[in-house]
């Protein structure tokens, strides 16, 4: 070989050697990027709503055998949630969670608690009813119920029973 092919390889394999570190730096930036993205969307998967209830309350039913319930949800994170079920396995044999549209109340799967929003159960609109009542309720008497939320896992509020006229909106 002569002094210039020995030469020319020689470049050629620097230059191969600096490219496969320069690879290598790349590749290593590249995977720290990767995994502090992947935190990043693994810190807001896990993060839960910041949920809490207020104005919970059952008026005093006229029925023997049904009630509705009423409360706010505000949900103070930017992660939504959602209302999936309710229990009151002390109070009733079933509980639903009703929409009312069009004056017609109908049963729904579950209430969307939006980012930094409020799910509000009141009189004439969205409800909590509970079915095959154990016993009749009276005013000062308080419900154990369990709400159920898709991400915020169970929240146990206790519902007091009030007067069967008892309208909070009406108190603003």
């Amino acid at each position: 070989m002569n002094r210039r092919t020995t030469r020319t390889t020689r470049i050629a394999s620097l230059a191969a050697i600096a490219l496969a570190g320069s690879l290598a730096l790349t590749g290593c930036n590249g995977d720290s990027a990767d995994k502090s993205a992947n935190a990043k969307t693994t810190e807001a998967a896990d993060a839960k709503p910041q949920l809490a209830v207020t104005g919970a309350f059952i008026p005093e039913p006229a029925m023997d055998d049904m009630a509705g319930g009423f409360l706010t949800v505000k949900n103070s994170s930017t992660v939504a949630d959602r209302l999936t079920s309710v229990t009151a396995t002390g109070f009733a044999g079933k509980a639903e969670i009703h929409e009312t549209k069009g004056g017609k109340m109908q049963q729904v799967k579950s209430f969307d608690i939006p980012a930094n929003g409020t799910l509000d159960l009141k009189r004439g609109g969205n409800h909590i009813m509970f079915l095959e009542v154990k016993k009749k309720p009276k005013k000062g008497d308080s419900i154990p119920v369990e709400l159920h939320f898709e991400k915020a896992g169970t929240v146990k509020v206790d519902m007091p029973v009030e007067a069967a006229t008892h309208n909070p909106q009406q108190h603003h």
